[in-house]
């Protein structure tokens, strides 16, 4: 008696799906070996990641195969498209408020999260408020504080609603009092409040745009019983489509694109380099505007080109003045152009020593320390301020 055997039908219809979804996956591995590969990843403004070479030591801790995954999430095809796409996503069928420690606000805003100070921030906090405080004590009558508010503090009806911000003003309040006691603050609050219509912050940025920098700059001049630069008497120059540090965090889909005006001034600034204790080798001597950088995505960095150590800027008035800043100032001090002869900038983030040398060698006659309020209470390099010198007499 023959035994039949019945099959089922249908067995292989499987197998298609099978061989498409290799093909599928060995052709993206293959496109994605000969995609160009990039060493910047410029809506990031950071540098890819690199493949490094195995080892044995490498392989056998994981090190390498990390390297390799990192390297292989910078080198994508495509990678800045399908990031968009999820993020794009994200936003319309999820509808989220918050990417990447951005919250995105009404009107196309898109502020920096700060729901909360952590300990250790505030223990820096204390640090910097003391430092600027007791370095102002050895200067009486020259130092200026001014600490930029956050955009979400003048523009606070645009945040998402019901986030939870931390309280910046109170503050605000208590270090301008502490500070207070031994240098002359500047309070921007009020003056940016009342001028809110105007373009005082960048929606895709966390800087603050030429036009608040230079509000900001008025009120020193007020009050220091200067005339400020006359903004009529310079044909301006407007660079259009600017997407700034927080549309590289949240990738917005429907980003609305950001202008930065300038004036073109032909002071010249010396870029130094740091070789001891009030010991400067210049490296460079340019425009203290670079605007070359203004084609690059990074055009805020065009002001002072960047945030070098230390560098000098020849003005067009009397005396001289030391800037002492986060990247704030960068837009903020080619004003200063018409009421100082010279103007020396430092940016303690690549300036390791105390100031009192170099203001006894070069004899500046006013100290101006600008910050933003988010750089400043956690900067951990602003305690150098209060460094003394270690040069003798």
């Amino acid at each position: 008696m023959s035994k039949t055997i019945y099959r089922k039908a249908g067995r292989r219809a499987g197998y298609p799906l099978l061989v498409c979804c290799a093909v599928l996956l060995f052709g993206i591995s293959l496109i994605n070996l000969i995609w160009p590969k990039r060493t910047l990843i410029e809506l990031e403004n950071r540098n890819a990641a690199k493949l490094s070479p195995p080892t044995l030591s490498g392989l056998l801790d994981g090190s390498w195969q990390t390297s390799f995954s990192n390297w292989m999430q910078d080198q994508f095809m495509m990678r800045d498209q399908w990031i968009n796409t999820q993020r794009a996503i994200d936003e319309v069928a999820f509808q989220k408020v918050e990417e990447g420690g951005i919250l995105l606000g009404k009107d196309h805003w898109m502020f920096t999260k700060l729901f909360t100070v952590s300990d250790s921030t505030k223990k820096q906090l204390e640090k910097n408020v003391n430092a600027v405080t007791e370095f102002a004590a050895k200067y009486p009558g020259k130092v200026t504080f001014l600490l930029a508010p956050s955009a979400s503090v003048i523009y606070s009806e645009e945040l998402p609603i019901g986030a939870p911000m931390v309280n910046e003003d109170g503050m605000l309040d208590e270090i301008f009092a502490k500070v207070g006691t031994t240098a002359s603050v500047l309070d921007l609050r009020t003056t940016f409040t009342e001028n809110k219509d105007q373009y005082l912050y960048f929606k895709t940025d966390h800087h603050w745009t030429p036009a608040g920098a230079y509000l900001a700059y008025q009120q020193f001049c007020a009050l220091k019983g200067l005339t400020p630069f006359d903004t009529n008497a310079h044909e301006a120059v407007t660079i259009d489509d600017f997407q700034g540090t927080h549309y590289s965090a949240t990738r917005l889909w429907n980003v609305e694109n950001d202008s930065i005006t300038y004036y073109p001034l032909d002071n010249q600034m010396t870029i130094f380099q740091t070789i001891g204790e009030a010991e400067f080798e210049p490296v460079s001597t340019e425009n203290l505007i670079n605007t070359d950088k203004f084609t690059t995505r990074d055009k805020y960095a065009a002001f002072l080109d960047g945030n070098n150590g230390y560098s000098v800027i020849e003005g067009n008035g009397t005396g001289s003045i030391l800037v002492v800043k986060d990247s704030y100032a960068n837009s903020f001090v080619p004003y200063l152009t018409e009421n100082y002869a010279k103007i020396g900038v430092i940016d303690f983030r690549n300036f390791r020593y105390g100031l009192d040398s170099t203001i006894a060698k070069e004899g500046y006659d006013e100290i101006l320390i600008l910050y933003n309020f988010q750089t400043f209470i956690a900067d951990t390099n602003l305690i150098n301020i209060a460094r003394p010198s270690t040069l003798t007499e």
